[in-house]
């Protein structure tokens, strides 16, 4: 065979229908949950200005530098980006539309494709789905413990154990400049042993060195200081109080000293969550999030907006559902087969349709084939023992045949008694 011309574009993955189930019920899932804890959900554009995220994520950040899809518009007036996370527009969406005079916390979740520039792999796609929720306009470590308690309850309702909160605090302005120094210095007496990324990174921004995914990096920044070691007194407050928080709901964590996430925008807590299986961990955190307290003012905002978010990537979800065998479910059976021979039959059928629809009874057709036969054995091959058969005779009389297809028996009523009759039946 000659290879197919069209295909999809590589790291950019058709959701097939035999997919679609785990999708949906990561969405239903996840909307339950967000429901009971009264976020609302937003839907922002899949296109921003390319600035939003330069402004929020980092100027400096692999996103920003290696992943971002951009272009100018017709014209080369604006810049615009397939937006690569979902933070910075809600923030974005906040300001713009005044949310600050409303009740705080504002509380927001979202579900979406998001799009990163990046080596697909396991797990890891240019286009991908997310689900996220963000409380913006609360600084208390309480609502740090309540997104992260979210988060970990989702996929346990999703039936994925054995997990664990990986979480850190990185400070904030009063503190970071301290740790900043100290890394620094670290790093160039540490300059050979690293990777030339790092080399770069460490001259621009040394956090970012710690994101570094590079097992000859990860070996020398084991020795490296620790961000909790600089924390002010408000900072160390604050983790603590997080911390106690999960002890309190129970929730297994692992304080991880080099924990950064790769955003800029970022302060005080910082966490992620995956797998404690090694097989699986090995493809990366399902999902994490953090703090920050500063987004609002990088974007220009006179006012501050202290904000925690979370984000969790549904494809590495749905791998880890598949990988231990977890089922999810599917669309009701259709009950009912409605076969029909000739054209007076199949314009009765389409009413009929409707019909049982209306009584939340599934039905399927194959109105496009004209043999009874081909029908029926349609019928067989989808295991529905229910079959109405309307033709000629039967159009012009108003009535449909009900045969059950497993004794052979049938039963001749009134269009206008179907429904009552199938109801019956299917009791029986």
């Amino acid at each position: 065979m000659s290879k197919i011309k069209y295909q999809n574009p590589q790291g950019m993955h058709d959701i097939l229908p035999e997919d679609q189930p785990y999708y949906e019920t990561i969405f239903e899932v996840i909307k339950n949950f967000f429901d009971f804890y009264h976020f609302k959900k937003i839907d922002t554009p899949i296109l921003e200005y390319a600035d939003l995220f330069e402004r929020s994520v980092g100027q400096d950040t692999d996103i920003v530098q290696k992943e971002m899809y951009t272009f100018r518009t017709k014209g080369g007036k604006d810049v615009l980006t397939l937006r690569p996370e979902g933070t910075a527009p809600i923030m974005r969406a906040y300001l713009q539309y005044g949310f600050h005079s409303l009740p705080q916390p504002v509380k927001l979740w979202y579900y979406g494709p998001f799009f990163r520039h990046e080596r697909p792999q396991a797990g890891r796609y240019r286009q991908f789905y997310q689900f996220g929720a963000e409380i913006l306009g609360e600084s208390e470590p309480v609502a740090d413990a309540e997104l992260i308690s979210i988060n970990y309850e989702i996929l346990q309702e999703l039936k994925l154990n054995n997990l664990i909160v990986r979480v850190n605090s990185i400070g904030d302005e009063s503190c970071r400049s301290d740790y900043k120094k100290a890394l620094n210095k670290f790093l160039r007496a540490q300059k050979n042993a690293l990777c030339l990324d790092c080399q770069k990174r460490s001259k621009i921004n040394p956090l970012r060195v710690l994101d570094c995914k590079n097992e000859k990096c990860r070996e020398v920044l084991k020795e490296a200081p620790q961000s909790v070691d600089y924390l002010c007194e408000d900072c160390h407050i604050h983790f603590k109080d997080v911390l106690e928080y999960l002890d309190e709901m129970k929730i297994p964590y692992l304080l991880d000293p080099f924990l950064v996430r790769g955003l800029d925008y970022y302060t005080r807590t910082v966490f992620e969550i995956e797998p404690t299986d090694m097989e699986q961990k090995a493809q990366g955190s399902l999902s994490g999030g953090g703090r920050y307290d500063s987004l609002a003012k990088a974007l220009g905002s006179r006012i501050k907006v202290p904000s925690v978010g979370m984000a969790g990537g549904i494809e590495r979800i749905i791998a880890l559902m598949k990988a231990k065998d977890y089922k999810p479910k599917t669309a009701a059976q259709a009950q009912i087969f409605l076969a029909q021979i000739g054209p007076l039959a199949k314009k009765k059928c389409l009413a009929i349709m409707q019909d049982l629809r209306k009584a939340n009874l599934r039905v399927v057709e194959s109105l496009g084939k004209n043999s009874l036969k081909a029908q029926l054995g349609l019928a067989n091959k989808l295991g529905i023992n229910n079959v109405l058969i309307i033709g000629q005779k039967e159009a012009l009389q108003g009535t449909v045949v009900i045969r059950n297809m497993e004794t052979g028996k049938q039963l001749e009523v009134r269009q206008e008694e179907i429904v009552k009759a199938i109801k019956q039946n299917l009791k029986n």
